[in-house]
């Protein structure tokens, strides 16, 4: 029997908002806007709000906003697919090297990283000459669907598409290498759909608002702008996002070939093998599914389906514990889980309160960068990942609980 952790908000002229938050500060912003979202007409039930919540565009990270007849692009957001991949390794921690540096330096050469430089030719984070492995998926798994996609919508041509195939990005997107509570080792990597994912959210963002504005819709926030099921921009965009969200789990399993392969190479590694437990999960999506009867699409903007028995990664910060688990089916959530522990604050906040002296002391214990240009991503950026745990005790079960020693950011 499923027990119940959430309190719920019960607004005027609102479905109920059912909050995982007990023990984690909320902020007012991301509170008004799951009001917002309550009072969308096409809600199912209710909101479910998760302990990782906080202010997004439009519609709350943390959030799962179950429709009927519509869906608002910028509550999917841009991060098409962005989501998590973990791998375990026949490795364990007495096996690893004694100086970590030339690992992580080994992964940083094997995948591209770091902010996009206008997508010129050598941008380091995109393929200069795109690998034939990355050719070959892009040719047979993507390409195709592409094409018809940018055909109806030319803007989205014009996106780093391939060259960002099996790259990994900025911000919080990472890669890391990490020891289980038995000493294992597990590589694990977040990261999405990269430029084309954005192009392809933010045409359809706009082209939402357009719609709104042309059939005179007033609504309490600009970027709840929604597509009616049924529509031809609908149809277009479930399309898109379907191929947005392939893309995303394509680019995962490229990155993590390339660091496991990196991994084998770096100096002082010993030969391992992968065949236990691997999980790849998005936490920025759309699908459709059946809930309390009825067929309807599931918007998950920062969070992880969590079906009984369902495998999904929580991560931390860089210098907090991650969690692999297996979701309890929590109908009241949606069959859904936070998807980390939550920004507790702006990246601007993050790099005005922090030093690189506070930065290099809450990650003293991770090989990893320990300058100006992370000092957002610095732990204390963050809510603490134990209380996200505890006020989802009953949507999840803990199956590792993980903690990093290498961490290659962009």
């Amino acid at each position: 029997m499923t027990t119940t952790n959430y309190e719920v908000d019960n607004l005027e002229g609102a479905v109920p908002i059912k909050r995982w938050t007990k023990g984690v500060p909320v902020e007012d912003a991301a509170l008004r806007q799951l009001a917002n979202t309550a009072r969308l007409p096409f809600i199912h039930k209710w909101v479910a709000a998760m302990p990782d919540v906080h202010w997004g565009m439009g519609a709350t990270v943390g959030s799962v906003i179950p429709t009927k007849g519509a869906i608002v692009p910028a509550a999917v957001g841009v991060d098409l697919g962005c989501g998590m991949m973990a791998v375990e390794t026949s490795l364990r921690a007495e096996e690893l090297p004694d100086t970590l540096g030339p690992v992580r330096a080994a992964i940083e050469r094997a995948v591209p990283h770091g902010r996009s430089n206008g997508g010129r030719r050598r941008d380091r984070g995109a393929w200069g000459d795109v690998p034939g492995r990355v050719g070959a998926r892009w040719t047979s798994e993507l390409a195709a669907r592409f094409s018809v996609i940018t055909d109806k919508h030319p803007k989205i041509a014009s996106s780093n598409n391939i060259v960002h195939l099996g790259t990994l990005g900025t911000g919080n997107h990472f890669i890391e290498l990490c020891l289980d509570e038995r000493d294992h080792v597990w590589v694990m990597l977040h990261s999405g759909s990269r430029g084309v994912g954005n192009r392809i959210g933010s045409y359809f963002i706009r082209l939402a608002r357009e719609e709104m504005q042309r059939w005179f819709i007033n609504l309490p926030d600009q970027n709840l702008a929604y597509f009616p099921e049924g529509t031809e921009h609908f149809d277009d965009y479930v399309e898109a996002v379907g191929w947005a969200q392939d893309f995303a789990r394509i680019n995962r399993e490229l990155m993590m070939a390339a660091a496991l392969r990196a991994l084998e190479d770096a100096p002082g590694m010993r030969p391992f093998t992968t065949d236990a437990m691997a999980v790849n999960c998005h936490h920025n999506y759309v699908a459709r599914e059946r809930h309390f009867g009825a067929k309807v699409w599931v918007t998950r903007k920062g969070a992880v389906r969590a079906g009984e028995g369902e495998l999904g990664i929580i991560p931390g910060s860089m210098g907090a514990k991650s969690f692999i688990v297996r979701g309890k089916g929590n109908a009241d959530s949606f069959c859904s889980c936070s998807h980390g522990a939550g920004r507790a604050m702006s990246r601007t906040e993050a790099r005005k309160r922090f030093t690189v002296q506070d930065h290099a002391e809450a990650t003293k214990h991770v090989e990893c960068r320990k300058d100006e240009g992370v000092i957002d991503e610095t732990p204390a950026a963050y809510k603490p990942i134990e209380a996200v745990m505890a006020a989802q005790a009953d949507l999840v079960e803990v199956a590792h609980v993980l903690r990093q020693v290498v961490c290659v950011k962009g």
